[in-house]
């Protein structure tokens, strides 16, 4: 192999150049240790790489390589996609290389982060920019230098060192890649569209390892929007009325008028919005015209954040456009009278989104709150592009950032969108999304209006839709009277409440409702357990989580002991939820997006006649706003993470056995401040979705007694094995399964049980001499989303381990719905919807 000594080539895109001291200048520039009035308190504080560790040690040796194991996309080991190898001269321009820093200062900086929340902390809102960050928490200046050092003496051109020091943007060629990283670039075709990426795991020096987590995109598969159009099958439907969603809707419902007419409607608040495509046309204007015409017009701006040197403009791009008109169009909504700004990079062999993020968070005035509505499995996403949300959101939370991210709009799947090639049915098994379960985000669920079924169902109230909504419009066509109950957004014919009304007995099976109607789909709220954050799917089958190479990321402690939440020891989400339906109990967010060439529709004539769309996109650029109305009344410039004051107040509502008074369902048609209830608790319906056994590969999930459709479903452990010994047994130690996140029971409105609640799995080890020779499964519960965690502990000894495993071959052995609606916190809404002024006026804020 030929070596060189080149030294790398920094610039910005193509534009200007700079040294590798200027930028190393530049990055190091101290902060003013006061921000907004008050001082910073250097808790932890350390100069310049003063006493930071280095993390490469050893010379680099390009013959002592090491694996970065989680860096392949699922496709690309697909041997049938493979279209073969590209030019050597193909360009792979501003990929991002993810770093991460030595454990010792991870461990210093998260808790840096929660002290930022809490009020007994002396660091309380005292926010540290990404620039301060880098300076005492990122990677020492010698591992940058010879990082870029070793990037340079293979061709490549270093774009930008990122001032937190955990992000390098550089650009080069396959060939550059081939040789540095010993992967290759391949086309690749994938149920028709055409794709390039790298098709092994790259390798890397061993010297280097230590540093660096990997390459975060060497392919151009791009995340999906998390919105979905107005359904083409309803309940509602012939003679009865529709009622679609406009903002005045959304003000009653979520009870926000009460703020306007105390002059909290966003003034001096900005709200951010990531995108990778411009808004279409005059759509944002027209929709703010139409229905919030008393608030000024030029609040909606689009920025590129880094032009010209690392952002540029894609302009509207065909059917992306869509998301960018929606969010701008629903944060506007609710807080008509904040700045709305898009944030809009053109994608590279990066995603354009998670540019404007990096540039965004790292920025020295970073936004107060941003909202991200895309996203992509978290077992498909792979380990590098996890690491970097999850390290671009640890940046944008130390600085005062408040990040709301969507759950999803696959159910418990969500790895369908990626993998089911359009099908209305789930082949890959329960897993979240990988872009929004981090600890430093908001993660936004969805919900819809109960009042169609419980019209139908006289035995689950009975109340007439006109109920909750006029027969005629107001001047801003508002039709919603008062809040209306909510449950689980959800499409699919697996979902209790659409096969209960329409009188089946089951969802699965030769003679199940998903058998005998069309009603089949994965569009359902986002919700489920971490599982697939670090490590690597299992490539013997593509889709799933259920890989011992698998973790989740750790439970964050403001999750913790909320009634409801499992124990199980990972991130859960979502934690908040809104509106997200897309039409199927005949309620849908009226959005204009007016491209008729790519699906949209005119918005000149009646708002009834313009697009319709739902999805968790519709609820989180809402929840934004509610936040942003949040920091208005309390002067707030920022309130970094809001999730455990979120947790603080839902723990004091729900107590800890939940608290009835709160239930969704219990609340009477009413608007206004009649109830001292912050969240809404939502206790009936669920995000389980239909599903088919994908061959051979992986069945597990999905609950399939007969017939061809069934349901996604929870697991029971299939076996236990000793993965290591150990040495020094003296007694025989304990065997311990973690609990199964799926542990609540699962009601029918009326009551009776659906699904009684997952139990433990237990096992036992058994010692042979000072070693352990076996673990043997004595009970394989159930509840079970993925691998759990196997434990030996205890026996005078150490170094024992063992490992549970579901086979991906083996179906759900009963229906085990994933997920219900449950009293307290549950996956299908989290801690439930909101109660906007009693939110915005809580103490604890």
């Amino acid at each position: 192999m030929k070596t060189r000594n080149r030294r790398p080539i920094i610039r910005r895109l193509g534009t200007r150049r700079l040294t590798l001291a200027a930028l190393a200048v530049a990055g190091l520039a101290a902060l003013s240790s006061v921000l907004g009035g008050k001082r910073v308190a250097r808790v932890w504080a350390r100069g310049e790489d003063s006493g930071k560790p280095i993390l490469i040690t050893q010379p680099i040796d390009e013959s002592r390589l090491v694996r970065l194991v989680g860096n392949t996309r699922p496709e690309a080991k697909v041997p049938q996609y493979d279209r073969g190898r590209v030019e050597d001269s193909f360009p792979m321009e501003y990929m991002l290389l993810q770093l991460k820093r030595a454990p010792s200062l991870e461990r210093e900086f998260e808790q840096y982060i929660d002290s930022l929340t809490d009020k007994q902390s002396p660091n309380f809102h005292h926010w540290m920019m990404a620039e301060e960050q880098g300076e005492k928490y990122g990677l020492a200046q010698q591992d940058l230098d010879t990082i870029t050092g070793w990037l340079g003496s293979h061709g490549f051109t270093v774009d930008r060192i990122y001032p937190n020091r955990m992000v390098i943007a550089f650009s080069g060629t396959a060939g550059e890649i081939r040789e540095a990283f010993r992967t290759e670039i391949h086309y690749l075709d994938v149920h028709g569209e055409q794709h390039f990426a790298n098709v092994s795991d790259p390798q890397i020096p061993e010297a280097l390892a230590p540093a660096m987590v990997g390459v975060v995109s060497m392919h151009n598969f791009k995340p999906h929007a998390m919105n979905i159009q107005r359904a083409d099958y309803t309940w509602v439907n012939g003679s009865t009325t529709e009622y679609d969603l406009v903002p005045a809707d959304f003000e009653t419902i979520y009870n926000v008028n009460p703020l306007y007419r105390e002059g909290i409607s966003g003034q001096g608040q900005t709200i951010t919005i990531v995108e990778d495509s411009d808004t279409y046309s005059n759509d944002v204007a027209t929709y703010r015209s139409t229905f919030l015409s008393k608030y000024p017009s030029n609040l909606v701006t689009t920025t590129h954040p880094g032009a010209p040197s690392n952002c540029t403009d894609p302009g509207a791009l065909a059917g992306a456009e869509s998301e960018a008109d929606l969010d701008a169009e629903v944060a506007s909504a609710i807080a008509p009278n904040a700045n709305i700004v898009l944030a809009v990079c053109a994608d590279t062999t990066t995603f354009g989104g998670l540019i404007a993020l990096e540039n965004l968070v790292n920025a020295s005035t970073p936004p107060a709150i941003a909202s991200q509505s895309y996203g992509v499995c978290e077992a498909a996403n792979y380990l590098p592009s996890n690491a970097a949300f999850n390290s671009a959101f640890e940046t944008a939370a130390a600085a005062g950032t408040s990040v709301f991210v969507s759950s999803g709009d696959a159910g418990p799947s969500s790895c369908a969108p990626d993998f089911t090639n359009g099908t209305l049915y789930a082949l890959p098994g329960i897993g979240v999304t990988g872009w929004g379960e981090t600890v430093y985000n908001v993660s936004v669920g969805g919900t819809d209006f109960e009042d169609y079924y419980n019209a139908k169902k006289p035995a689950n109230g009975g109340l007439t839709q006109s109920t909750y909504w006029n027969g005629t419009n107001t001047t801003t066509d508002g039709s919603a009277k008062s809040y209306i109950p909510e449950v689980p957004w959800n499409d699919s014919c697996a979902g209790y409440l659409a096969y209960n009304l329409a009188g089946a007995a089951a969802p699965y099976g030769s003679s199940g409702y998903c058998h005998t109607s069309s009603v089949r789909s994965t569009g359902a709220a986002g919700g489920g357990p971490s599982g697939c954050a670090t490590g690597s799917a299992n490539s013997s089958y593509l889709y799933i989580e259920g890989s011992t190479n698998c973790a989740g990321y750790a439970k964050p402690s403001w999750q913790s002991g909320i009634f409801g939440n499992p124990a199980d020891g990972v991130r859960d989400v979502p934690d908040v939820s809104l509106f997200a339906s897309n039409g199927f109990w005949g309620h849908y967010a009226v959005v204009c997006w007016s491209d008729t060439a790519n699906g949209g529709k005119s918005c000149s004539g009646a708002p009834s006649t313009w697009s319709g769309f739902g999805g968790t996109s519709v609820a989180t650029p809402m929840m934004a706003g509610i936040q942003a109305l949040v920091n208005q009344k309390w002067g707030l410039t920022k309130v970094g993470n809001p999730d455990p004051i979120y947790y603080q107040i839902a723990k004091a509502e729900f107590g800890s056995s939940g608290n009835s008074a709160c239930y969704s369902i219990n609340q009477p048609p009413r608007r206004g401040l009649g109830t001292s209830c912050v969240f809404y608790d939502i206790t009936q319906g669920d995000i389980n979705i239909d599903c088919e056994h994908n061959g051979t590969a992986f069945e597990a999930d999905c609950y399939v007694p007969s017939g061809t459709y069934g349901t996604l479903g929870t697991q029971a452990i299939s076996s236990l094995s000793v993965t290591a010994g150990g040495s020094g047994y003296t007694s025989t130690p304990t065997c311990s399964i973690a609990a199964p996140p799926n542990l609540e029971p699962y009601l029918s409105p009326t009551g009776g049980t659906l699904w009684a609640g997952g139990t433990q799995a237990t096992c036992t080890a058994t010692r042979s001499g000072s070693t352990i020779s076996a673990v043997t499964l004595t009970n394989a519960g159930q509840g079970y989303t993925d691998v759990p965690i196997c434990t030996i502990s205890g026996g005078g000894g150490s170094g024992a381990t063992c490992s549970a495993t579901i086979t991906p071959t083996t179906g759900a052995p009963a229906y085990q719905p994933a997920f219900g609606a449950t009293p307290g916190w549950d996956f299908a809404t989290g801690i439930g919807s909101v109660n906007a002024y009693n939110l915005v006026f809580n103490s604890a804020w």
